[in-house]
């Protein structure tokens, strides 16, 4: 029963090592790509059954094209790369995993703002230069920085993740407002505000939003002109939800304080953004897109992935 089934990886590399599909063959004939481009979809796929991706896109014209597809299997949280309304006019099952990566990705949300709220980089660049043993005193206090204690965060997005780094926030001392962009999301442990509330009395704001109809262009210079001039603002939800060039233009001209971005409008970043200005990289951290990477994480999706492949195939038999 097992080699009736043919299995396919399709990028494997944006999870890490291939390696980690090894144990897929379980469950029968095992082929793993570290990419696939649009042009390679049909080639790769071959006559396989059952479909592992990330983010290669799974569209009618695939289903089509490969009939034989009987499941896929999503190593992410995200659905829209699949045409999910054909595959289930198809009889097709998609699977897709769900808060793998909540500690993963509050974790990388406080690591990149409280760098860049404390200088790190310039106090690092300070000493390893040689600045400091050259210096008489025994401090330099350079750009400084300020306290969480007794601030507000601001949450736009209070879904599993939103909660957790509302928690962490709380440790700190901050004070937690949120935004719903949904409209539905209610909790009492926090006050609910309106975006122009929030961003007026936010001096962190930080984005854990799915990308939707709702969320899309959200942030934009008339948004972040209400903001406090020394806030913060940071995206770990999805590229989009801010606009790039009016964010550049608000750190340029100083209406906010700086930014923390995982994610970009354009994965990976154009090099000619305006994101990029070497005028405001002392203002701004950009990560690759890397919040949810943390060992754990990709350890607990790929098990989870696993587990579907597993329980599809033990319904099959």
């Amino acid at each position: 029963m097992k080699n009736m089934n043919s299995i396919v990886v399709l990028d494997a590399q944006t999870v890490g090592d291939n390696s980690v599909f090894n144990r897929f063959s379980d469950f029968g004939s095992l082929t793993i790509y570290g990419t696939t481009t649009k042009d390679e979809r049909i080639a790769h796929i071959g006559n396989a059954s059952i479909i592992i991706t990330n983010k290669v896109i799974i569209d009618a014209f695939i289903m089509d094209s490969c009939p034989q597809i009987r499941l896929i299997c999503l190593t992410a949280t995200g659905m829209n790369n699949v045409d999910l309304e054909y595959a289930s006019k198809k009889g097709i099952v998609v699977k897709n995993v769900a808060g793998y990566s909540t500690e993963s990705v509050a974790q990388h949300t406080f690591a990149m703002f409280l760098s860049l709220l404390h200088s790190i980089e310039y106090y690092n660049s300070y000493v390893k230069n040689k600045e400091y043993s050259n210096q008489q005193l025994f401090t330099h206090i350079g750009p400084g920085y300020w306290q969480l204690q007794d601030k507000t965060w601001g949450i736009i997005g209070l879904g599993t993740i939103g909660k957790r780094v509302a928690q962490i926030a709380q440790v700190f001392g901050a004070q937690i407002i949120y935004y719903s962009t949904s409209g539905k999301n209610y909790n009492s442990q926090y006050t609910q505000v309106s975006l122009q509330e929030l961003l007026i009395k936010s001096d962190v704001v930080s984005i854990h939003a799915p990308l939707n109809e709702q969320t899309l262009g959200l942030i934009g210079i008339d948004e972040l002109q209400h903001m406090k001039p020394h806030a913060y603002i940071i995206n770990v939800g999805r590229g989009g939800i801010v606009n790039e060039n009016d964010l550049a233009g608000a750190l340029q001209k100083n209406i906010i304080a700086g930014a923390c971005l995982d994610v970009m409008q354009q994965e990976p970043i154009d090099e000619t953004s305006p994101l990029l200005n070497p005028k405001i990289a002392h203002k701004i951290i950009i990560t690759p897109h890397v919040a949810w990477i943390s060992k754990e994480a990709l350890q607990t999706l790929i098990d989870c992935v696993y587990n579907h492949v597993k329980e599809f195939v033990k319904k099959e038999l």
